[in-house]
């Protein structure tokens, strides 16, 4: 007898784009700016865990996850159902005016949350940048200072100041300058640029910032260093835990705020609910967005309550910030990350890295295997040097596709096949977009 096989999740059963998504794309290409160009010319019409099915009847497993957005699942049922019950109470009245209490208890149970010692508050906005932007406003008032240092191959965002921070030039900041000030940028620790001697990429890193207080900036000028734990866009580059030690000691030396940017790393992302706790290296504020509502706008800056406090009334705020939807949304996320999801992507972490290192060895246009926990990435080179591969990354991504596999590339050269896949996808989805991605590296060497 001939014995079953397991029912397959991915399905395309028409070319990529269907002839929907076709129709759908054309009107949006009149309708919407050339700016708004599609990693995937597909048109969504649901999604549930790490599935999503377009309006073609194609079914993908997606490991982009709406650009980290969507740890818990898509739709995940907790959390839909907290966003149902919010929007039937109310939707908005502005928290500054009238306030609602879902609010203080989220900041209650993320200030609870954040690896940061003594009184500690937080306030929210509505995205990543935002988030960015007010740190940063918090971090000058503290300390009446206007200097920020920031990394090469970071990404903070796409609003003035946040892409002043941001590293990548295309497609970010090539003609939209000039940029906000006093911005200055130190040398982020890569291994891989280093021979693979990750100590000393670190001591690099660490000693040129050292040196930028003579060349490039007054240290007693400088109100922050902010910088992503785990680099998300410029290729999940993990640093040593001696680097953001340094950066502790350094800051601390100078009167420094320090902001770890956690709009990609946390909320689950890593295996733990910040990224920060793999180090063991304590910020003064912690960022989050992504993430936090399943996907619905919201951020949050939270950090030592003496530096919250500092910034005058109305300093920051604005109309939507913290919207009681979301809100609502973040708790439910809270539940389902405290309530199984972490655990089930500390297996998924190992699963990833022990099929990563395989492939990577196996393929000698994959120059690493890199990440930590289920944020993992491959980059892609040109054989025997340390080029960026991008083309074959586009290629990788586009086969895949074909299959039913959702990738996302990043890398400042876009070489990095990256992992932002829902931390509830099942053992068999793993398997089955795995061996898609096998099939993906073989038919483009």
């Amino acid at each position: 007898m001939e014995q079953a096989t397991t029912a397959r999740s991915a399905r395309v059963v028409t070319e990529i784009p269907g002839p929907k998504s076709a129709a759908v794309i054309k009107r949006q290409q009149a309708a919407t700016p050339a700016a708004l160009s599609l990693h995937l010319p597909i048109v969504t019409e649901r999604a549930e865990g790490a599935l999503l099915w377009d309006i073609d009847g194609n079914c993908f497993i997606d490991w982009a996850g709406g650009v980290g957005c969507l740890n818990v699942g898509h739709s995940n049922a907790r959390v839909r159902e907290a966003i149902v019950e919010q929007v039937e109470r109310f939707t908005h009245t502005d928290f500054t005016i009238v306030p609602y209490e879902n609010y203080v208890t989220l900041a209650e149970r993320m200030n609870a949350s954040v690896p940061i010692a003594g009184p500690v508050k937080s306030c929210y906005f509505n995205s990543g940048a935002e988030a960015v932007e007010n740190a940063i406003k918090i971090a000058k008032w503290h300390t009446g200072r206007s200097g920020i240092i920031c990394f090469d191959g970071a990404f903070h965002g796409r609003t003035l100041l946040a892409m002043s921070l941001t590293s990548k030039t295309h497609p970010y900041k090539a003609g939209f300058g000039p940029f906000a000030p006093e911005v200055y940028r130190a040398p982020f620790p890569h291994a891989l640029r280093h021979g693979g001697d990750a100590g000393a990429a670190t001591a690099h890193a660490l000693d040129s910032m050292r040196r930028m207080f003579d060349t490039h900036v007054a240290a007693e000028t400088v109100a922050a260093i902010i910088v992503e734990p785990v680099q998300g866009e410029g290729g999940f580059i993990v640093p040593q835990p001696e680097f953001l030690a340094g950066l502790r000691e350094i800051a601390d030396e100078h009167g420094i705020v320090l902001i770890f940017d956690e709009v990609q790393s946390g909320m689950g992302r890593t295996g733990k609910l910040w990224a920060t706790e793999h180090f063991g290296v304590e910020p003064d504020l912690i960022l989050t967005a992504k993430s936090i509502a399943m996907g619905l706008p919201l951020s949050g800056v939270i950090g030592k309550a003496a530096m919250m406090d500092a910034v005058p009334d109305s300093g920051i705020g604005g109309t939507y910030v913290g919207n009681p939807v979301a809100i609502a949304a973040a708790l439910a996320v809270l539940d389902e990350l405290e309530g199984g999801v972490l655990e089930a992507g500390v297996r998924l972490g190992e699963q990833l890295k022990a099929a990563f290192d395989e492939i990577a060895a196996a393929d000698p246009g994959i120059a690493e295997s890199r990440g930590v926990g289920p944020m993992r990435a491959l980059e892609l080179v040109r054989p025997g040097t340390l080029d960026p591969d991008g083309a074959r990354a586009t290629a990788v991504i586009e086969q895949a596709a074909r299959n039913g596999l959702i990738l996302l590339k990043a890398g400042v050269g876009g070489n990095c096949i990256r992992v932002l896949v829902p931390l509830t996808i099942t053992d068999g989805q793993l398997e089955e977009s795995l061996q898609i991605l096998r099939e993906a590296f073989s038919a483009t060497v």
